[in-house]
């Protein structure tokens, strides 16, 4: 069977659904404090779990991705991830919530990985970086859209964002009989699994880009973690207002993301996630400041501008400089950063709540932020000088080759 569009647009979905997870209960957390019996600091491990439990999962994952078939693997995933979400809807001690949103982030793990090796499997030269765009789009949005989403299904009660998962049971259907299979089959005896990710990641131009990963994430899961709890707490809104808040970042990423193939055909890649960490540095650390909700919308504008750069070009640099040999590896790797930024940003923040106050966390992030956006800006040069020239005349051969 020929791989469509429609069959890309299956890959984003599947994206989306991975990506909104975690951050669908964002906006939530402040109104799950008091029927679940929970402190703030309580609540915030339904992210962390869920998130620990993906990287963990997304290394046990890509270790034998590659000698699995890709649908074998993606339906069992998008189960998971529905049925978990099903029995939380009734669940209501925090426990037995933690425990089921671990377990939906084994779902969650072969979800995020899945659509990039598959793209890598069907996809080649410039087509994969069109390719890529979709689903870093549809990774943007997810994580940008799903908090209005989560706080409008709030206002019927704080357990039925839960119900959002659901829509991953008649999507699995879909994927069964609409999908095709992609996998190469190769000699299975000589494949290490993670292990050659791992050996890759000697290379300083890969082990960076993994880095980057892990530090907009963390960065993202401040802003979604703590902004709702400002906003509650400083100007009185509740998980819908604060979801709707939250969202107006998508804004600026469906803005931005269409643009970064644009920006990278005139400028290098390095200095667009440099711009995009700046952006999101900037904005995080000005909402210490905000005290109406005009200056946190445009706030919100800007980090989503910013995320948007820098997420959408580090996930195009990734495919890129990753070795065909091992890039399934490689990717499990890089989206187990992912998740353990996601996992980091409500424990390390919440320890600096604990001790001083929500605008000292802003603070914090947006200084990390600036700090990265510097490394990044200072090691534009290295990449470029050690490969960057390189893969363009490569992607370059193997387009001209495939005319």
């Amino acid at each position: 069977m020929k791989f469509k569009n429609t069959h890309l647009l299956m890959l984003c979905i599947v994206a989306f659904f991975s990506m909104a997870g975690g951050a669908l209960l964002s906006p939530v957390l402040p109104e799950m404090v008091e029927p679940l019996h929970a402190t703030s600091q309580d609540v915030g491990l339904l992210i962390s779990a869920y998130t620990i439990s993906t990287a963990i999962f997304a290394l046990v994952i890509g270790h034998f991705i590659d000698r699995v078939n890709r649908k074998k693997l993606l339906v069992p995933c998008l189960v998971l991830y529905g049925l978990t979400g099903l029995v939380s809807y009734f669940t209501s001690d925090l426990q037995s919530l933690l425990l089921l949103r671990f377990i939906q982030g084994i779902g969650v793990a072969g979800m995020t990985s899945l659509p990039m090796l598959i793209i890598a499997d069907v996809y080649k030269g410039h087509k994969s970086l069109y390719a890529m765009n979709k689903i870093s789009m549809a990774f943007a949005i997810g994580s940008v859209s799903a908090p209005l989403i989560g706080g409008g299904l709030a206002s019927l009660g704080w357990n039925y964002p839960f119900l959002f998962y659901v829509l991953s049971l008649p999507f699995a259907f879909v994927v069964i009989v609409l999908l095709p299979e992609t996998r190469i089959k190769r000699d299975s005896d000589e494949h290490k699994g993670i292990f050659n990710g791992f050996t890759a990641l000697k290379e300083l131009r890969i082990s960076y880009t993994v880095f980057l990963s892990f530090a907009i994430f963390f960065i993202l899961y401040s802003a979604l973690t703590y902004t709702p709890f400002m906003l509650n707490n400083v100007l009185g809104y509740t998980a819908k207002e604060a979801g709707i808040v939250l969202a107006f970042q998508g804004i600026a990423v469906i803005f931005i993301v269409p643009r970064v193939k644009i920006l990278a055909s005139k400028y290098s890649t390095m200095l667009i996630i440099a711009t995009g960490f700046t952006l999101t540095g900037l904005a995080i650390f000005s909402v210490s400041f905000a005290y109406s909700i005009f200056t946190v919308l445009l706030l919100m504008l800007l980090f989503g501008a910013g995320f948007g750069l820098a997420q959408t070009a580090i996930d195009a640099q990734i495919v890129q400089i990753a070795p065909s040999e091992s890039k399934g590896g490689v990717l499990s790797i890089y989206n187990t950063m992912k998740y353990v930024g996601q996992s980091l940003s409500p424990i390390v923040l919440g320890i600096v709540l604990l001790n001083f106050d929500l605008a000292t966390v802003f603070r914090i992030a947006g200084f990390f932020g600036l700090l990265v956006a510097l490394i990044t800006y200072l090691m534009k040069n290295i990449f470029e000088n050690s490969g960057d020239e390189h893969i363009k005349e490569k992607e370059t051969k193997i387009s001209v080759s495939h005319q």
